[in-house]
């Protein structure tokens, strides 16, 4: 399984949102701070808004620490980009988990300190209240409307 972990982040670092998703179990069930909880077609759907948001753009990924044992997977990532909405540079820190089914990614957790990030991508607006549950909800919101719209665009 640490195969697989090491494959999902290779695509990751070339922006390759097709390998990422064949990586995943039909079922998959991903979250994050900033999606909350995707299922199945969403999830890869995520990873290939994402990849096509970042191509050509100053957008790094540097994953490290793959391993798998009792039947866990885990990776640190790194991500280096600038953040569309206010043009600050953002470095976001994220630890994975992921289980896995028939040699797939079946569960995928990615955290990360969300009000880290918001401080970084909002400066202020962030400082002030990138903490609270309020933040986090209306984030979760607003992500997922990017998502809808994307998947709109790609099943038209």
């Amino acid at each position: 399984m640490k195969s697989i972990i090491e494959r999902f982040y290779k695509a990751f670092e070339a922006l390759d949102p097709e390998a990422m998703a064949a990586c995943y179990h039909k079922d998959i069930r991903f979250e994050d701070p900033a999606f909350g909880n995707l299922k199945g077609e969403h999830a890869g759907n995520m990873w290939r808004m994402l990849c096509n948001s970042q191509k050509g753009k100053d957008f790094v990924v540097e994953a490290s620490n793959f391993s798998y044992k009792n039947g866990i997977g885990r990776a640190n990532w790194e991500a280096h980009y600038d953040f569309s909405q206010t043009g600050r540079r953002v470095h976001n820190i994220v630890e994975a988990e992921m289980l896995f089914k028939d040699g797939k990614i079946i569960r995928h957790v990615d955290d990360f300190h969300l009000y880290r990030w918001s401080r970084q991508a909002l400066g202020l607006t962030g400082t002030l209240i990138g903490w609270t549950p309020f933040f986090k909800k209306k984030l979760n919101q607003q992500t997922n409307q990017l998502l809808r719209k994307f998947e709109e665009k790609i099943n038209a």
